[in-house]
């Protein structure tokens, strides 16, 4: 049987997720989607989807869609949809996770990974984070859970637009893109999303995207630099952390804990010295580093090396060969919390091949 897509729909309080959801429910899209709600969350689907007597609350829906809600861990929820699947008992193609709005997800993300019955049963495809334009700001300055879920995002929808001024969207794009540079960011209304952009985007698995997202590194329409200027084409960001150079544009300077930075690099890395240090910064920081991915050229091979992690599990994979004229420019993308940017720069520097 292959791996089933999972789909980990996360969010702050009154950020639009159950809007969202609900249309993926009712919508007669023809896709057979399992749908696991936690029952104890602020928001739950309309109690008439549910089966509220039935022991498992499991609903087959007429549009294919099958509907839960968690009455004991998210580890037993997914073992007994695969096992219903197998059996026969229900038919679907993929599942979508709604956490809490106070969830982190990445304890949701590790699911997939720690359990090995799950890891043969589920693949994750995406993490996909709404974000309340109008509240946002606030949430993320005084709450962990809502920078930790914009830190974990590969898809970010900009929900409650038209409640706030184009400046202060433009703001929050800046923000949320300092944040996290690799997510694609659309404004959405009341969940008014192409089932296109929310399933199969294959925006977590690597093995199947075998790049970074081209977003990663390009100018957006406000000027961001993207260091691509660098005339000896290394690392160097000119001592400035993402955010810092675009301050001036709206007059805001926000301190996140979560920030990101990229590292790259046109000489080709050791594969030994970068094993031992990466292993050893995951040792060290795997808590705080929500997400880390990157397109490597390493020295002994004619192909990229895909590699990605979340908090201390980590990967990686041949992807296909370094085209013929093609730069062979290591990218690395880190997503963290209070990441010591300069320990991961001087050890990679120290991690490459004598030029």
């Amino acid at each position: 049987m292959s791996l089933i897509p999972a789909t980990i729909l996360t969010g702050f309080l009154g950020s639009g997720k159950t809007t969202l959801l609900k249309r993926v429910l009712h919508e007669s899209h023809g896709k057979k989607i399992a749908v696991i709600e936690n029952e104890f969350g602020e928001e739950n689907i309309d109690s008439d989807l549910l089966v509220t007597e039935s022991k498992e609350q499991i609903l087959q829906m007429s549009n294919g869609c099958v509907c839960c809600t968690i009455r004991e861990d998210l580890r037993d929820t997914l073992r007994l949809l695969a096992a219903k699947k197998r059996k026969g008992l229900l038919d679907f193609e993929r599942v979508v996770i709604e956490t809490t709005g106070l969830a982190d997800p990445g304890p949701v993300v590790q699911t997939f990974f720690m359990d090995d019955e799950i890891a043969e049963s589920y693949m994750v495809d995406s993490v996909i984070t709404l974000v309340d334009a109008k509240h946002a700001n606030g949430q993320l300055d005084t709450r962990q859970e809502a920078r930790r879920q914009v830190g974990f995002a590969d898809q970010i929808f900009l929900s409650k637009t038209d409640l706030v001024s184009e400046q202060d969207k433009d703001a929050l794009i800046h923000r949320l893109r300092h944040m996290n540079p690799r997510a694609p960011i659309r404004a959405v209304h009341f969940g008014e999303v192409p089932l296109k952009e929310v399933l199969d985007l294959r925006g977590f698995n690597l093995n199947d995207k075998l790049e970074v997202d081209p977003e990663l590194l390009k100018e957006d329409e406000h000027g961001h630099h993207d260091h691509d200027h660098d005339h000896d084409h290394e690392h160097h960001e000119h001592g400035h952390e993402h955010g810092e150079h675009c301050a001036h544009l709206h007059h805001h300077h926000y301190d996140d804990d979560v920030k990101s930075f990229v590292f790259r690099t046109d000489r080709l890395f050791d594969p030994a010295k970068l094993e031992d240090f990466i292993g050893a910064i995951v040792n060290i920081y795997g808590p705080r580093m929500l997400r880390y991915k990157g397109v490597l050229a390493m020295k002994g091979t004619e192909r990229k090396v895909i590699f990605q992690g979340v908090h201390q599990l980590m990967g990686s994979d041949l992807g296909p060969e370094w085209g013929k004229g093609e730069l062979r420019q290591s990218r690395m993308v880190f997503i963290g919390i209070d990441l010591p940017r300069d320990i991961f720069f001087q050890g990679l520097e120290q991690c490459l091949v004598p030029a």
